[in-house]
């Protein structure tokens, strides 16, 4: 009997392990591209997402100490090559790619770094017009905060020297360039603040490349800027660079001595602009002098100041005049206002029933009540009654009543 092979049975961990040795061993480094899709970042700061183009989905994991010196947040739908190693997660039997480090496809980490944090901090607000101060004309101490090695430096004070010596520069020393300058600039700019000895601040440094001002990108150093009470020039690298700095603060120079010059004016122009100031307002008070002198001694040669009395005694005659006409008014009024009393009072006597009396009429009234007689209905035998004539009244007792 032909002897039967024996069979090797897998456990399903055992597989798993052994596909995954012979995975990581054919590919221990490998570069991948694709779009970016599921992207989930878990509180352990890890990341897991997965890669997909358009015929094969693959999963991926990059774990926080690998995604901590990432320059960019990734996000679904961006086109990325990320580097890492094949690998599978045991517990699921997924294949996955263990990644350790994501480059944007067609931009760079940094240029892609910069364009989400001005997007972030624009839709804050802060890069708003309404919030930005205007630089003061002629300040009495500059801030300067840079490297105190750099060519920035240099060049600020050799303007500050030529243009006005005068101004007090302050220098608040910090690194440029480096991990650690971020928050050097960001203290020194709040140090400014808390002390409160300057009238403008200069944020600065020289020329360089992309990593060079990557620190003048910095959100600790933009949220700086944006709180400062003094005003801010931003003067980073040279007239085509670009920061977030420049985005933030009350003014961007395009260079260091722009910066110095906008902030700085020259001692001889501001002499110039006093001295031409002055003549103008000696001209414009020599003016104003002549044309007062002129009226003085126009308003000294006329009439009433030559002879003062003939204008009194004119005045004293228009009073006269005045007197004389009042008095012709009044009695004119007072005239025609005793006619107008007498007619009334020749109309009141018309109708004064007593006038009536006057002509030999009289009027008899029943007593004690006082009512006029009018017909004999009234009166009853032994009713007394007042009789009132034109002059005088009498008292009588009815005795006898007749009618008709």
């Amino acid at each position: 009997m032909n002897e039967q092979k024996e069979k090797h049975i897998y456990t399903v961990s055992e597989l798993t392990k052994y596909v995954r040795g012979i995975l990581e061993d054919s590919f221990p480094a490998v570069w991948i591209e694709g779009e970016i899709s599921n992207f989930v970042l878990h509180s352990s700061g890890h990341m897991y997402f997965s890669l997909r183009d358009a015929g094969a989905v693959l999963k991926c994991a990059m774990f926080a100490r690998s995604n901590a010196k990432l320059k960019f947040k990734p996000k679904d739908g961006m086109k990325v090559i990320c580097f890492g190693k094949l690998s599978i997660y045991e517990a699921r039997g997924d294949y996955q790619l263990i990644a350790e480090e994501i480059e944007p496809k067609g931009i760079g980490a940094l240029q892609l770094q910069f364009q989400q944090l001005k997007e972030k901090l624009q839709k804050e607000g802060l890069f708003d017009q309404s919030h930005k101060v205007q630089i003061p004309f002629l300040p009495t101490r500059i801030g300067i905060v840079t490297s105190p090695t750099g060519a920035a430096i240099r060049d600020i004070l050799n303007i500050a020297r030529r243009r006005f010596s005068n101004v007090e520069i302050i220098i608040n020393p910090v690194k440029v360039q480096g991990e650690s300058a971020k928050d050097e600039i960001a203290r020194a700019i709040r140090e400014f603040n808390k002390l409160k000895n300057i009238d403008v601040m200069i944020v600065t440094r020289g020329g360089g490349s992309l990593e060079d001002l990557w620190p003048f990108n910095e959100e600790t150093v933009a949220r700086a800027i944006y709180e400062s009470m003094i005003p801010v020039i931003s003067a980073v690298g040279h007239e085509i660079d670009y920061t977030i700095s420049d985005f933030v603060a009350d003014f961007r120079a395009p260079t260091p001595s722009a910066a110095a010059e906008l902030v700085i004016p020259k001692k001889e122009d501001l002499v110039n602009l006093i001295s031409a100031s002055t003549t103008r307002l000696n001209n414009a008070l020599t003016g104003k002098v002549n044309r007062l002198a002129e009226r003085f001694k126009a308003v000294k040669e006329s009439y009433i100041l030559r002879q003062p009395l003939n204008l009194i005694t004119q005045y004293e005659q228009m009073i006269d005049d005045f007197r004389k006409d009042m008095a012709i008014r009044v009695e004119h009024l007072v005239k025609m206002r005793g006619e107008n009393h007498n007619l009334l009072k020749s109309k009141l006597e018309a109708f004064n029933p007593l006038a009536i009396l006057k002509r030999g009429y009289s009027v008899t009234v029943k007593l004690p009540e006082g009512a006029i007689l009018k017909d004999i209905g009234s009166l009853e035998i032994g009713d007394m009654v007042e009789t009132k004539l034109g002059k005088g009244k009498f008292r009588s007792k009815v005795e006898e009543i007749e009618n008709g």
